[in-house]
């Protein structure tokens, strides 16, 4: 059974920073990718970013230039530094191992900016 543990989040004030912590109980190369996404309150689950085997990294509009996605392949651990961050990035966050049309979750992680 693949376990994803997301770690990291909080509240900051609009226009601070956060790391996440995405740690993956398989080596992250038995997926195609790895992936965060999130969800506000009364909203659908959205995608944020995504780095895949070969190290493609892929981010949504509202984050792009603000969030970065990397791993520690040792580590089995992938991460989103988020800076800059807006009220409008609050929400519970999530991450997936995916591969083919299996998605494996973890339980997320709350961020909340807000002053």
């Amino acid at each position: 059974q693949v376990q994803l543990v997301e770690s990291g989040g909080g509240t900051v004030q609009p226009g601070g920073s956060l790391k996440l912590s995405c740690r993956v109980s398989e080596n992250i190369f038995n997926f195609n990718s790895v992936a965060w996404h999130r969800q506000a309150p009364g909203k659908e689950r959205e995608f944020v970013a995504s780095i895949n085997v070969g190290g493609r990294m892929d981010y949504s509009d509202s984050v792009k230039g603000r969030f970065t996605i990397s791993r520690d392949n040792a580590k089995n651990t992938v991460y989103l530094q988020m800076n800059s961050l807006k009220p409008d990035d609050t929400g519970v966050y999530y991450c997936s191992a995916n591969i083919l049309r299996r998605h494996y979750w973890g339980q997320g992680t709350q961020v909340t900016a807000s002053s």
